[in-house]
Parts: C-alpha cells; structure tokens; sequence
C-alpha cells in the first residue's frame, strides 16, 4: 500500500479520477471528473460544461447514498508501469457554505486552465467535497514505477 506522503503527491498531480457511485436502482456507477486535493478531501466542481439535465443524478445519488469510491489510476503501453488507488470516501454537497470554499475553488482555477474560458460553475455554484478514510493500491512496478509516473508528470506540465 502506497504511503500517506505518496497518496498526496498522486492526487496533487493526476489530471481527472473516476467517481464510484450506487444509483438509485442499485446499479454501479463511475464517472470522470476533475478535482483538487485540499488536506484529506477531494474537491470537484459541477463546473459549466455542457450537461444533459439540470439536476444532476450523481448529487441525488451521493445525497442518497454519500460513501463513494474514487479510482486514480495509470494506463500505459508498458503494464510493467501500471498503478492505481482506490479511495473510499464519504462524499458531500456543498454550495459556497463551508471554510475551503475559496481555497478550493482558487485551486481549481490554478490547477486546470480550461476554467479561464469554462464557467467553473454551471447556475447555483456546487462543489461535491470527499473525504477519504482509507485507500488502497497497487503498482506493476512498485512504489518505482509511480515515482517514475510523478517525475514524468511534472516534466510534462513544465513544457
């Protein structure tokens, strides 16, 4: 299992995690989304892209049922560099009434330049925060292989 200081280095570099949720029929569900990691929580915006319906099903699934799964992970070509994290979380709706607000939505903008020409909210500003309690993981090439991931990440956004 990844060390503390390796989950947080991860979630400060990965681009986009998936989103594991039970729907209100009972049936798995994952979803992309964007993030930031402040201290022990994920934050994600409902954010102006184009969506297919006002109320969003992940929002009354996560008011529903608010213990989620997040999965950070790496794909390549070479499986000797293959990784993933796994982090159970318990998920909850905010919209502008909590401390991180302003931290969190500074970061979003910092973190991902799309938000300087998308909304980074789409009508009652709403952000889904998820704190984790445990996580687990794996790595092909062991704790090598993700550092390898790390080194490589941060040379791909200095260019």
């Amino acid at each position: 299992m990844f060390a503390a200081s390796l989950v947080e280095r991860l979630l400060e570099a990965a681009p986009v995690a998936r989103l594991a949720q039970i729907d209100d029929r009972g049936n798995a569900q994952a979803l992309p989304f964007v993030f930031v990691r402040l201290a022990d929580a994920l934050w994600s915006p409902v954010d102006g892209k184009a969506k297919r319906h006002a109320r969003l099903s992940r929002l009354t699934w996560i008011a529903e049922r608010p213990e989620v799964c997040v999965l950070v992970d790496h794909y390549g070509e070479d499986w000797s560099q293959l990784w993933w994290l796994k982090l159970y979380c318990h998920a909850e709706i905010f919209r502008e009434n909590h401390p991180q607000w302003n931290q969190a939505v500074a970061a979003l903008s910092k973190k991902y330049a799309q938000y300087a020409d998308i909304s980074l909210f789409s009508g009652n500003p709403t952000m889904i925060r998820l704190q984790w309690r445990e996580w687990k993981s794996w790595a092909a090439g062991g704790v090598t292989s993700v550092e390898a991931w790390l080194a490589a990440e941060k040379t791909a956004r200095w260019r």
